[in-house]
């Protein structure tokens, strides 16, 4: 067995004896069974005001981030649409509270607007990037938005991850021009300096995770970059060439559009917080956990072993039937919260040298034509 547990919730004890705290001291509600009213204190400050960079290197104090997660927990207990979009658990067993429409815009075009909902963040780092592509190359065509998330998250028809709010579809651009629908491409359909323009974007200008697409685009992707100048030894990380994995990852099936993942810090970094607190108030539901079926497992041991249900588990799969594979990882729901992994970590941007710098120095060697290595398939 093998769990992937979601990244979620300040430590469930440590919760609740907050809650329980502030409730003591809140007025109660009208009748017995009524949850108790919490009052803000006169000088809490907004989530905006203490959240607008949710992981400052240096905090102003070390009561900082008590009393940021003091705020957190009571907006969630009084008002919980108020904390904004929240990114819970992993892409591939995740929920999405909160969410947010991918709008319509002139420089894009929304597929199925039923599963293009998404963070604030996410949405943000589309449309910087696509904008950046139309500031580099003025015209440009539409690209086409594919599949985000459901707007509660979970499972998202015939996807493994989308769950969480923090992955998006997104077509190429095409020397055609505008496209209604993802189309697979080879080097000679494709619009190369605005399809690299747009991942460059994604590397450069938002906190990307990963970018997914298959190997054969890669490579024409990679020439192409060496040809418009890029530095070889920056392309070589950002393509995985080098010992570091990738950000530009091949993904069987992609040869159409790039799936692409990011990071969250605002919508991670508040569910984190939150989460156990919403599970408890019926917010949310509970979390899901990661399980890899070993042999002569079924449903009904599953659900018994994790104090679930069959029908939640086939619910949280898509599953038309009660066959399980073996060595195959299945999304199970729990009752019980996780153990907070910690605060939400976002790397730095891999961005490339400065050119005087490059101007200075040797050019960094290749790493040959070497594909990186395949990723599990999202």
């Amino acid at each position: 067995m093998r769990l992937t547990r979601l990244a979620t919730g300040t430590r469930a004890l440590a919760v609740l004896a907050l809650l329980a705290g502030l409730a003591a001291a809140a007025p109660a509600a009208d009748g017995p069974d009524a949850p108790p009213v919490l009052d803000l204190p006169a000088e809490l400050p907004s989530l905006d005001d203490l959240l607008l960079d949710p992981a400052p290197p240096e905090p102003a104090s070390a009561e900082a981030a008590p009393r940021e997660a003091e705020a957190l927990l009571v907006t969630a207990q009084t008002d919980p649409a108020a904390l904004g979009p929240l990114s819970i658990g992993t892409p591939d067993a995740g929920l999405l509270v909160n969410p947010v429409p991918f709008p319509e815009g002139a420089l894009w075009t929304v597929r199925d607007p039923r599963e293009a909902w998404a963070t604030d963040e996410t949405i943000d780092a589309v449309v910087t990037a696509i904008e950046a592509v139309e500031a580099r190359h003025p015209g440009s065509p539409r690209v086409v938005i594919g599949d985000l998330s459901n707007p509660s998250g979970g499972r998202l028809n015939r996807h493994k991850s989308h769950q969480a709010g923090r992955d998006v579809d997104i077509g190429f651009y095409y020397r055609s021009g505008d496209a209604g629908s993802f189309r697979a491409a080879r080097k000679k359909d494709l619009d190369l300096p605005r399809t690299w323009a747009l991942v460059r974007a994604f590397v450069t200008e938002t906190d990307v995770e990963r970018v997914f697409v298959d190997r054969s685009l890669i490579s024409v992707l990679f020439a192409h970059a060496v040809e418009e100048g890029e530095d070889r030894g920056w392309l070589n990380d950002v393509f995985g060439r080098t010992s570091e994995k990738g950000i530009i990852q091949h993904e069987r099936r992609h040869k159409d559009h790039f799936h692409v993942r990011f990071f969250n810090p605002r919508a991670q970094e508040r569910a984190r917080v939150v989460y156990p607190v919403l599970v408890e108030t019926g917010v949310a539901p509970p979390p899901m956990v990661r399980h890899r079926v070993k042999r002569g497992e079924t449903l009904g041991s599953l659900a018994r072993r994790y104090g679930t249900s069959v029908s939640a588990i086939r619910a949280a799969n898509g599953l038309r039937s009660s066959r399980l594979r073996a060595g195959r990882s299945y999304t199970i729901p729990i009752r019980k919260t996780p153990p907070d992994t910690g605060p939400v970590v976002v790397p730095p941007r891999r961005l490339p040298p400065d050119p005087s710098a490059r101007a200075a120095a040797p050019e960094s060697s290749g790493a040959g034509a070497e594909e990186p290595a395949a990723a599990e398939q999202r």
